[in-house]
């Protein structure tokens, strides 16, 4: 899939987003080796902190479906803020991604209005298993 179209599949995404109370939509899109494509949006709670953000939403369809090779990740929001992952969101995806992971954040309305990082920038000495066995 090309960016333009990861980029769309995140903008869509924010569509079914809930979000009553913040109103920052927020969507992601998680390109797959397999060649699929699985999006999430932001789901928010009364209780804040059993709202779902939208990466964290893309990755739990992406593993539940048996889908664990990632590559690239589309995140965008309704504002075109150029969001990042959150700190809690970057650790779920480095359960299961390689520090090259790209991660696209959507700036503007095309492709030249795209911030690329990798998941390695945005989460350096990031936990992992072999951390717990040492």
């Amino acid at each position: 899939m090309d960016t333009d179209d990861l980029l769309a599949a995140a903008r869509d995404a924010t569509a079914a987003a809930h979000v009553p109370y913040s109103e920052y939509k927020v969507g992601a899109a998680l390109d797959t080796a397999s060649g699929a494509v699985y999006t999430g949006c932001n789901i928010e709670n009364a209780n804040y902190s059993n709202s779902l953000h939208a990466e964290e939403v893309a990755v739990g369809k992406a593993v539940s479906a048996g889908d664990t090779d990632f590559q690239r990740l589309a995140v965008t929001s309704s504002q075109r803020d150029a969001v990042t992952p959150c700190g809690m969101c970057r650790q779920t995806l480095a359960e299961f991604a390689a520090d090259d992971l790209t991660i696209l954040c959507d700036s503007g309305d095309d492709t030249a209005g795209v911030v690329t990082y990798t998941l390695g920038e945005l989460l350096p000495d990031t936990i992992t298993a072999s951390n717990l066995d040492a």
